[in-house]
């Protein structure tokens, strides 16, 4: 079992000595519905004097199993931040999900992994939650044999909206998919962000009056490709430190595609993105470009000079979608 970055080996008995509330899922996202969750864990761990954990797994168990993974909201780093800061002292024990951890018997996950290795006083999951090999054991199970190991069994209520529809993160991949930022804001809590390292690119844009950061191989679900306003952070490095290390570096317009005006035969979506009043070297800098508003699709132009003319409007218009919006207090000094 791995604890997150600041971890080391003691940190398991640690829990298993002072006791815990763990809450187990994905949590891919750790949308306004987990949100709440750990909020709830971190009360009941209050009120008996006990550890809140929130116990995640990498990599994502469908990827071990043969099956697709559905597409990322949050790579792992971004998750445990995001889940720390959630609830006062909670913590994030990563448990690394593989061939062996997939075939441990119910009894044997809920005896070592969580009253043996992290000392659960209190289990909660999701009303449909399985585990075990061949995912065995269900609620009913996991309540009966933490009646046996002492630890109590609750199934967290599903938060949502005013219509009544829980927050997802099936929910919120939707809306990536369809373009639809406002609602993904809504489901998440903050907008949608795609990270990664600058990386040299052809100059283009400064040529063009327009200097961009290029970033290759996001890892998060990507909206349709167009033109988006954006806030964006720079990382400290990589992992959770780099994670919580963020700053706010600016705001900007990005452009997320394959540039049909100058490689039309590009097949890769890259994400370019010209920072406003900011002259930085940023090659081989990691950051996170949060999606505050769309702005257009991607489109050909008959030129470099109508394209140009294109970008001049796409900033104009980005910076009065951006100039009003502010840093998220909780994000310690990012945008969110």
């Amino acid at each position: 079992m791995e604890r997150s970055a600041d971890s080391s080996p003691s940190d398991k008995e640690d829990a298993a000595r002072a006791g815990s509330v763990v809450v187990i899922g994905n949590f891919d996202g750790v949308h306004r519905g987990h949100q709440a969750v750990f909020a709830e864990a971190a009360r009941i761990a209050q009120e008996r004097a006990l550890e809140p954990l929130v116990l995640t797994f990498d990599p994502h168990p469908a990827e071990v199993l043969g099956r697709k993974a559905p597409p990322l909201l949050t790579p792992l780093a971004r998750k445990i931040a995001l889940a720390e800061r959630t609830a006062p002292g909670m913590r994030v024990v990563v448990e690394r999900f593989d061939r062996d951890f997939a075939s441990l018997a119910p009894r044997a996950f809920a005896e070592r992994v969580l009253a043996e290795g992290l000392g659960a006083r209190v289990v909660m999951v999701g009303q449909n939650f399985r585990f075990g090999a061949g995912r065995a054991g269900d609620f009913e199970a996991l309540a009966a044999l933490g009646a046996d190991l002492g630890f109590e069994t609750r199934s967290h209520p599903l938060v949502g909206d005013d219509e009544g529809r829980p927050w997802s993160s099936t929910r919120a991949r939707e809306a990536i998919a369809r373009g639809d930022l406002t609602e993904a804001a809504r489901i998440l809590g903050r907008p949608h962000a795609l990270s990664g390292v600058v990386v040299t690119g052809d100059q283009r844009g400064r040529q063009l009056g327009f200097p961009t950061a290029n970033i290759l191989d996001m890892r998060e679900a990507l909206p349709p490709l167009g033109v988006y306003a954006v806030l964006v952070d720079k990382l400290a490095g990589e992992g959770v430190e780099g994670e919580r290390g963020a700053r706010v570096l600016g705001r900007g317009v990005a452009n997320l595609g394959v540039r049909p005006t100058v490689d039309p035969t590009a097949a890769k979506p890259r994400l370019e993105v010209n920072l406003f009043d900011l002259d930085e070297d940023l090659y081989g800098a990691r950051l996170r470009v949060h999606l505050a508003a769309w702005l257009r699709p991607e489109q050909r132009f008959s030129g470099l000079d109508a394209l140009k003319a294109q970008i001049a409007e796409d900033a104009r218009r980005a910076r009065e979608a951006v100039e009003k919006l502010e840093s998220d207090p909780r994000a310690g000094g990012a945008w969110a």
